[in-house]
């Protein structure tokens, strides 16, 4: 398989592999999908014929959801694929699935895994396109390219803004993929998050990223908040004394988000803890782009399936 025209390489596994052409080249190609789904009639036959499978082995609702509009609007067959109803609870290896899975034809495959780097191992063994919808506490290349698109809808680049990124940084793959996205766009991030929950080696992400332990500091002047839960199903131990006293000390409110700038944005890729990393009145609040993250979301996704799974339509344009 060649790899999609407009992008370095055919699949979609992390950040960390595409360059600044790759990812304009999914942002465009989202913003004209993004008028489809806008249309009286929100499908066009762009991938009729091909066959996507979403393979989640662990559960989800918005990315998987997403990733099944996403091609049924562009006319794909998509199969949902439950690990839990598979043949993996009975002692088959993942790569056994995975070819079987590829035996039966699939143009592209959706990946989410519990592990990190089982979206790279499927990639080595099939012939399939893969695109990692999220490994472990890795990365989660679509939701960070959703993030940016909505950023984009808002600026007209990110060069020099200045990005907060609140809450469980350590177990946050959203956030995996943003600390490589968000500085090759331009921008800053600030992290920020009790010491407890910044993983190590974020120095080696260079200049454009800092870690802050006070709300108060990292919120001073940004240009957009993204707030993360508290992903307490990585957890092996408590890691702060109480949902309480983590509100606090570092959920946005009224109050602190005036200390960012008057336009300041707010985001979060989901679910949301209210009352803990986010009170109600911000996310439902005039400066929350939480439901355009959700559009958004769609319209990468359509971008990513075309880029990957029809050769034949690559060099053309939506329908």
């Amino acid at each position: 398989m060649t790899p999609s025209a407009g992008l370095s390489r055919r699949n979609i596994l992390g950040i960390g592999e595409l360059d600044r052409g790759d990812v304009d080249a999914i942002l465009q190609t989202a913003r004209a999908f993004r008028e489809v789904m806008r249309r009286p009639i929100k499908k066009v036959p762009t991938l009729r014929g091909t066959l996507v499978v979403n393979l989640f082995f662990e559960p989800s609702t918005r990315t998987r959801t997403s990733f099944e509009i996403a091609g049924k609007m562009l006319s794909a067959d998509v199969i949902n694929f439950s690990a839990s109803a598979s043949s993996l609870g009975k002692g088959e290896t993942l790569l056994d699935t995975a070819r079987n899975l590829e035996a039966m034809g699939p143009d592209t495959i959706v990946v989410r895994s519990r592990s990190a780097g089982i979206p790279w191992q499927l990639a080595a063994h099939l012939d399939a396109a893969v695109i990692n919808a999220g490994d472990g506490q890795h990365e989660h290349p679509s939701q960070a390219l959703l993030d940016v698109f909505t950023l984009l809808d808002h600026w007209p680049d990110l060069e020099g803004r200045e990005i907060a990124i609140v809450g469980d940084i350590a177990h946050s793959r959203v956030a995996g993929s943003h600390l490589r996205l968000l500085p090759m766009m331009g921008a800053r991030v600030r992290l920020c998050g009790p010491p407890t929950l910044i993983p190590r080696g974020v120095e080696a992400f260079g200049e454009a990223v800092s870690v802050h332990h006070r709300l108060e500091e990292a919120l001073d002047g940004v240009d957009a908040v993204m707030m993360l839960r508290i992903q307490k199903e990585r957890l092996r131990e408590p890691l702060f004394p109480t949902d309480r006293e983590y509100s606090r000390l570092y959920g946005l409110n009224q109050e602190n988000l005036r200390l960012t700038r008057p336009d300041a944005l707010v985001l979060h890729p989901g679910p949301v803890n209210r009352g803990v990393e986010l009170d109600p009145r911000v996310a439902d609040g005039p400066r929350s782009v939480i439901l355009e993250q959700v559009e958004s979301g769609v319209a990468v996704r359509m971008a990513l399936l075309y880029l990957t799974a029809a050769p034949s339509n690559r060099s053309e344009a939506p329908a």
